[in-house]
């Protein structure tokens, strides 16, 4: 059995129109991704083609569409639809998903605001 490997992307930054306040809706702002995608990388690693493994700039393009698309309220919402779209990418076997919200509307100062989810296929991904 081959071992368990990771691609993560990180920084993924978006503008959308999440959150639970009229505002938010209204205005939008910048929400960032972090992804960790759990793959097999030794045979894209072996044969130096990456149709064999998979491709980070399809999963951003993805990621991105998502936060930039329907608003949800809650930024582990979010993270839910993100998990469920990469793994729906061939190959990849878990995610750990972490929405950041570094403009979150909060009195108290803060460095930011993040949830962090880990999804695999064994619970429910494609």
């Amino acid at each position: 059995m081959s071992q368990l490997d990771e691609i993560r992307l990180d920084g993924l930054r978006v503008f959308g129109n999440h959150g639970v306040f009229d505002h938010e809706r209204e205005n939008g702002q910048d929400f960032v991704i972090d992804l960790a995608l759990t793959v097999r990388a030794e045979r894209a690693a072996q044969t130096d083609d990456v149709a064999d493994t998979v491709h980070y700039g399809e999963v951003a393009d993805a990621v991105a569409d998502i936060v930039a698309g329907d608003p949800v309220n809650l930024i582990e919402t979010l993270a839910e639809r993100i998990a469920a779209r990469v793994l729906a990418f061939p190959g990849v076997l878990a995610v750990r998903v972490t929405v950041h919200k570094p403009q979150a509307p909060i009195q108290q100062q803060f460095t930011d605001v993040s949830v962090t989810i880990t999804r695999n296929r064994a619970e429910g991904g494609a």
